[in-house]
């Protein structure tokens, strides 16, 4: 099992405007193709103006296929335009975890 972990900052302010954003627009399409997720969360200490998200994978592979598939959806891409169109993100930080074997 592998895990991705994405961690958002937004412009300061603009994290509920975002999410509300991505739960219209993303959400739907977004979890037809990864499923859901382990964790959506907005940050409460350390960096704010954050939001995260974690989704689990079988594989690299898996995770590859999957992606890739939502990419190719005219949906997602339509909310990727209307994200960028907002303006609300400024930087994006990807991390793939795997987990250790007492966890």
């Amino acid at each position: 099992m592998i895990y991705d972990m994405r961690i958002y900052t937004c412009r300061p302010g603009t994290v509920p405007a975002q999410l509300a954003l991505y739960k219209e627009h993303g959400y739907a399409t977004q979890t037809k193709h990864l499923g859901q997720p382990v964790l959506y969360g907005v940050t409460e200490t350390g960096p704010i103006n954050t939001y995260v998200h974690v989704w689990a994978y079988e594989s690299a592979a898996d995770r590859e296929q999957r992606r890739a598939a939502m990419t190719a959806d005219p949906a997602w891409t339509a909310f990727l335009t209307k994200s960028r169109e907002a303006g609300n993100l400024i930087a994006q930080e990807n991390r793939l975890l795997t987990g250790v074997s007492f966890g």
